[in-house]
């Protein structure tokens, strides 16, 4: 029995593919973060980026 426990690699490939999915979901979450800023800084104020492009006095 103590043979099969450790001979047991069923767990071993769920616990593997849960860290995948975590490390993948915290990547997508920063990269969520950095567009939002990003598009923040393009339509934000009037001294951003799109503003100063269309605005060829």
């Amino acid at each position: 029995m103590l043979r099969r426990f450790v001979e047991d690699e069923n767990g071993a490939t769920l616990i593997e593919y849960g860290l995948i999915v975590a490390v993948l979901s915290l990547a997508i979450i920063a990269g969520v973060g950095t567009a939002a800023n990003a598009l923040q800084n393009l339509f934000g104020n009037d001294h951003s980026l799109l503003a100063n492009a269309l605005n060829t006095n």
